[in-house]
């Protein structure tokens, strides 16, 4: 099982480079934000047109399918049963809902007249609140409309939050998000610190998942018995092997500090690297105003009913 293959979080894509890693870390950045922070208030239109564009944006930037292909995979997947599980269970409401007519409706007639023949009233679309009924599944429009929210909103977080790490990289990001926060420099705030600590910590991810990988790797190959352990032993195991984890990431975060402090690394004022020279070029003013078209196509199909 190869954790850093199967589930690419937080990776970055080198090679090769799309469209997409050539926008301004910045412009990316307020993309991403408007994926997270347009979903609130949004009616179940909206949420569905935000995983289309992402699945399209995947699609016409030409990442290479062996990068999105397993992850999108699973992510629809999931997104699918969740939708599936959502629909089918009970929507809370507890109310039970009648029919708007009578049962037994009163039928008036009138004499026919000749001089004043009344033309038959237009038929009305029965509404039902419950949309499919059959033995115990049972789906309503409430539980469809909380279905389609819950599983839109895993997959437009996860998979956008992973697009925008899977372009950028780490430099970048902490470059874009330190320019961005250059006005918080006035009320006194570790602007710089705050973006170094962000460069570390997406650094650090795919340490966690070599460390989980090999240890979960150690495990496999002693060929436990863990009918014979049972769950007192099982659960001894794993304790050690959460234990050991922890260890050896403390102990990876130590000699990345190590190496920061030899390298001159005791503070920004004293040691600070330029990572990259932002500059907003043609293909990001067009994504700018893309992204003002986003948002008044937001503004117009409105909040959720």
């Amino acid at each position: 099982m190869d954790l850093l293959r199967s589930l690419p979080l937080g990776l970055y894509l080198e090679q090769p480079q799309t469209w997409l890693h050539k926008i301004d870390p910045r412009v990316k950045f307020a993309w991403l934000m408007s994926f997270l922070t347009s979903y609130v208030l949004a009616n179940n239109n909206w949420r569905v047109l935000l995983v289309v564009i992402l699945i399209i944006a995947t699609l016409i930037a030409r990442i290479p399918r062996r990068v999105w292909q397993q992850q999108m995979g699973w992510l629809l997947m999931l997104s699918f049963f969740v939708l599936a599980i959502a629909a089918i269970s009970p929507d809370g409401l507890g109310i039970d809902y009648q029919s708007r007519l009578p049962a037994n409706e009163q039928i008036l007639t009138q004499p026919a007249n000749s001089n004043n023949i009344q033309e038959p009233a237009p038929e009305k679309k029965a509404y039902s609140y419950v949309l499919f009924h059959k033995g115990p599944v049972k789906v309503t429009r409430y539980s469809l409309s909380l279905a389609v929210r819950l599983s839109t909103l895993i997959f437009t977080v996860i998979y956008s939050t992973n697009l925008y790490l899977l372009t950028t990289a780490p430099e970048e990001i902490t470059s874009g998000i330190e320019s961005l926060m250059q006005p918080l420099r006035r009320f006194k705030l570790p602007v710089t610190e705050i973006a170094l600590t962000l460069t570390l910590s997406l650094r650090f991810i795919p340490l966690v998942l070599e460390e989980v990988q090999n240890l979960f790797r150690s495990v496999m190959t002693r060929a436990i018995n863990w009918k014979k352990l049972g769950l007192k032993g099982t659960f001894k195991v794993w304790m050690t092997v959460a234990e050991r984890l922890l260890e050896n990431l403390l102990l990876r975060a130590d000699q990345m500090a190590n190496a920061m402090m030899v390298r001159g690394f005791t503070s920004p004022n004293e040691h600070r690297v330029q990572w990259h020279d932002l500059r907003l070029k043609g293909r990001d003013w067009l994504a700018i105003a893309t992204l003002i078209l986003f948002w008044g196509i937001r503004l117009a199909i409105g909040t959720q009913a």
